[in-house]
């Protein structure tokens, strides 16, 4: 499954705001890697988009980049390590998946769904505290939560939503309770999310850790397709 051009030209131009480049960097970068030196960077990052490349970073960091192919900044170890003298703390390496096909969603009518914050945050304290982390799910500005109403008092137990990134990008983040994982939640409840996304005219987006094989399971199965890759590290103040 291929982007459609048109879509292809919105993200790089979301991804060119994201990272404070010029709004055509990624659209003209014709395999040169693209920089930008901020020495006050609060993140050392290394985007591969749609076969382009941007690093972004403190000038000490870009230097320190110099030489090295995209396979190996790809790679979370080597920002660490290239960070490790001015204190670097990892974030990760996460692939970067977008869809723009309207996706299949067969009606159920087993769940209620809700948008009220007292059920994120029920279904967060059921979630380990690294996937509260990763989604944060009851701070998106727009979320869809399934509830249980056949109990009382109803229970929460997968929910999904977005934040809109440079007026284009929704970018989403999907929870399921661990008793719940596996059946199909997930993924039917991020079709309902990218349904409403794209209805309010934005491009899905999809982040996900390379060693979350759920999530990336998740992504592919509701429609998303896998077109680059973002690694960073965390920078102390005045590193």
């Amino acid at each position: 499954m291929e982007l459609d051009p048109g879509t292809v030209s919105i993200i790089q131009l979301g991804w060119s705001r994201l990272l404070k480049l010029d709004d055509t960097a990624f659209a003209e970068a014709a395999g040169e890697r693209i920089y930008r030196r901020d020495d006050d960077a609060e993140l050392f990052t290394f985007v591969r988009l749609f076969g382009e490349e941007a690093l972004v970073g403190p000038g000490w960091a870009l230097d320190a980049a110099a030489g090295l192919d995209g396979d190996l900044l790809a790679s979370h170890s080597t920002l660490l390590r290239l960070s490790r003298e001015q204190g670097g703390r990892g974030l990760g390496a996460a692939g970067l998946y977008f869809c723009d096909n309207l996706p299949t969603l067969e009606p159920r009518d087993d769940v209620a769904v809700s948008d009220e914050l007292e059920f994120a945050v029920e279904l967060e304290r059921l979630c380990p505290p690294d996937d509260i982390a990763e989604v944060g799910l009851s701070a998106l500005e727009y979320r869809t939560i399934l509830v249980d109403d056949s109990i009382a008092p109803p229970a929460p137990f997968a929910g999904a939503g977005y934040d809109i990134w440079s007026g284009i990008l929704a970018h989403l983040g999907v929870l399921a309770a661990p008793g719940h994982r596996g059946q199909g939640h997930a993924t039917f409840i991020t079709k309902v999310v990218v349904e409403d996304a794209m209805a309010a005219g934005l491009i899905p987006q999809w982040r996900a850790r390379t060693d979350n094989s759920a999530s990336i399971r998740t992504a592919l199965k509701s429609g998303f397709v896998e077109c680059g890759s973002q690694t960073s590290v965390l920078l102390p103040a005045g590193a």
